[in-house]
């Protein structure tokens, strides 16, 4: 990092720090009623919070410049034993068919001795559906009944049965790509050849993350026709934060896609079963016992996000109630056990969860003024320019400067302000002691009904009063008026505007595919007469594929593919044909060729197994991994509208034809 970057972000620093002190003793309304004091106190205090998450996050990234440390795979070291691994497959109630395509992706996981790979299903439904599953994939299964202790006590109740030195961790619907264990296993691998050196300052290594990865577009890419603008909202966390914490030897554990040393978690009593959150806790108490947790940045696993706002939210809640239990189980503002580093990291993480509070704090404030001339900040316009502009603008262009492409800080404030209305209330209870304890998994199927229109209402109140806010406060006003109620405006504007997006959002989209598309080239051949002609994919899904001729000389220029007609397909897998039938039900141009779209139709059983792996190992490189920066949520914005418009008036057109 040049010195002047150092200057620039410590500036940032220290004018921001010299602004809230000014707040502190200059602008609260300490004569006011209880009722603004309280709020101006809570608006204070979550200034100074949402400062110290971006005073951590620029110190880790600055540490991240200085000491230029990246996690490098190493190989295989063929001077090391190879360690055998369970490959745990954690099932509650969900789909067969989805664990199916886990089970299935985990037997095709590289590994230079493949008989010391063993696939395991853990569930704790007893279901006899699901032993038959892992019958069919020569898997191990253990089934409960009466389990008490949601996921972890699923996890221990699993392990009590499995004895090889390294375990992975995965979800129902977390497939796991082919390379996984290339990814992980070698980490550990050189990790116990340092501990074995005689000089050796290294700590034991025991767990390595990696990242969360989904192929379905989220609520916030489908919702608002961004799937190829922005990456998934967890992306940010997960390929960008966590990566630092690893930086740090201190990731935190995702509950799924990790790799865990057998004996940590045995030391430290297995997963613990009294949190909504047994990873966040999990993940903690290994660091606590003096092992390093790494995380790497590629994406070895893929599974499916809810995208109805019903599941998301309830995904959300579960995850802001179990860091709070987790953290206060953890004492991680007390306990001497976590390094400075790690308190820190955990710290961030629990101020996090009360981001949508001092969000929601943010929007009502300007509002108060805005139509109540309720003041809860005492300020001269000019005194404020003077010292809150240059260190908010300041800091702003350093947290931009300082991450990188996944996402931007206006659309964190945007995902910030859709989760704000329904996760301030449950951290606010969960702090003071009100639990909700019972454990429900994220249902991935999407549903919709019409109860779920109500989620919109909370988002439509603040868009309406904003919006009201923002038209009573600048009515009748002229020259000067408007610049010193400027900053007003400017608040207003902003929070309208994400506001939109939520709405927007919470309108939903309909969803008319019934699984994901993939782009996939893949080579093979079609049937045609007695002869196969080669082909070339463009992209796959589990109900069909599309392909164009691989050849354009004389020989298949005869070629007449129709409409709906039954067509035999074989793809080149690794190792051996996989044999598809399907109809044609579509002909199309695909770079100056004509593209044919089949539907599949039955599958035998090894086929379908190789075709599913062909489909989900990798990432679905039809969704970004990085923010399009050319695109702006202006432009969103304005897409967002126009589309909506459009559907509208097809709408009316139909009812004004009947």
């Amino acid at each position: 990092m040049s010195n002047f970057k150092k200057i620039i972000y410590s500036l940032a620093v220290i004018l921001s720090i010299i602004y809230l002190i000014w707040r502190l003793l200059f602008t609260i309304p300490w004569h006011a009623s209880i009722f603004v004091l309280i709020f101006a106190l809570l608006l204070v205090g979550s200034e100074i919070f949402s400062n110290l998450t971006a005073f951590i996050l620029i110190f880790f990234r600055m540490l991240a410049f200085k000491n230029r440390r990246t996690l490098t795979i190493p190989d295989y070291d063929s001077e090391q034993p190879l360690p055998a691994i369970d490959i745990i497959v954690v099932t509650h109630n969900e789909d067969v068919e989805l664990l199916r395509k886990t089970v299935n992706a985990a037997t095709f996981i590289d590994y230079p001795d493949k008989s010391k790979v063993n696939v395991v299903i853990s569930d704790d439904s007893n279901r006899p559906e699901v032993k038959a599953l892992a019958d069919e994939y020569h898997a191990a299964y253990y089934g409960m009944t009466g389990n008490t202790g949601a996921k972890a006590g699923n996890i221990n109740h699993t392990l009590q049965f499995l004895h090889a030195p390294l375990f992975a961790i995965f979800d129902t619907d977390m497939m796991p790509f082919s390379g996984f264990l290339n990814d992980t296993v070698p980490l550990f691998m050189a990790n116990f050849k340092q501990l074995q050196a005689a000089d050796n300052t290294d700590k034991p290594l025991g767990f390595v993350q990696t990242p969360q990865s989904f192929y379905n577009a989220d609520i916030f890419q489908f919702n608002l026709f961004s799937e190829k603008i922005v990456p998934n909202e967890q992306d940010f966390f997960s390929r960008d934060v966590n990566v630092l914490n690893g930086n740090n030897d201190t990731a935190l554990f995702t509950g799924s896609n990790a790799v865990f040393l057998r004996k940590v978690v045995d030391e430290v009593g297995g997963f613990p079963t009294d949190t909504l959150t047994e990873d966040f806790e999990l993940g903690t108490e290994i660091n606590m016992a003096g092992y390093i947790s790494l995380a790497t940045s590629q994406p070895q696993s893929s599974g499916i996000t809810p995208i109805d706002l019903k599941g998301v939210i309830k995904q959300r809640t579960r995850w802001a109630r179990g860091v709070i239990q987790s953290c206060r189980n953890l004492h991680i503002f007390t306990n001497r056990k976590l390094s400075w580093k790690n308190r820190l990291i955990l710290l961030n993480t629990y101020l996090y969860w009360w981001s949508f509070s001092r969000r929601i704090i943010y929007i009502i404030a300007p509002i108060l003024y805005a139509l109540f001339k309720i003041q809860v900040v005492m300020a001269n316009f000019w005194i404020l320019m003077v010292v809150w502009a240059p260190g908010y603008f300041l800091l702003h262009y350093v947290l931009k400067d300082t991450s990188d492409a996944i996402r931007n800080e206006r659309w964190g404030e945007i995902q910030e302000t859709f989760f704000a209305p329904y996760l301030f209330i449950p951290v606010i209870l969960e702090t003071l002691g009100i639990k909700a304890r019972k454990f429900k998994v994220t249902e991935k199927n999407v549903t919709f009904s019409l109860l779920d229109k109500l989620y919109i209402i909370p988002y439509f109140l603040l868009w309406s009063a904003t919006l009201i806010s923002i038209i009573k406060f600048n009515y009748g006003k002229f020259g000067s008026e408007i610049l010193v109620g400027s900053v007003i405006t400017f608040w207003l504007l902003m929070h309208f505007i994400n506001l939109s997006f939520c709405l927007f959002i919470a309108m939903g989209r309909p969803v008319y595919r019934k699984s994901e598309r993939f782009s996939r080239q893949l080579t093979g051949d079609f049937w045609f007469g007695n002869t196969w002609y080669p082909i070339k994919t463009h992209d796959a899904s589990e109900g069909g594929l599309s392909f164009s001729l691989a050849q354009t000389n004389r020989d298949i220029n005869h070629l007449t593919l129709q409409r709906n007609q039954d067509i035999r397909l074989r793809l080149k897998s690794t190792d051996q044909y996989i044999h598809l039938n399907g109809r044609i039900m579509r002909v199309s141009q695909f770079n100056g060729r004509l593209s044919y779209s089949v539907q599949l139709t039955t599958l035998a059983a090894n086929d379908r197994n190789h075709y599913l792996q062909l489909i989900y190992n990798g990432f679905n490189d039809t969704l970004p991994q990085t923010q399009d920066a050319w695109i702006s949520p202006f432009d969103e914005l304005y897409t967002n509208i126009m589309v909506r418009l459009q559907t509208m008036e097809r709408r009316l057109s139909r009812w004004l034809r009947f």
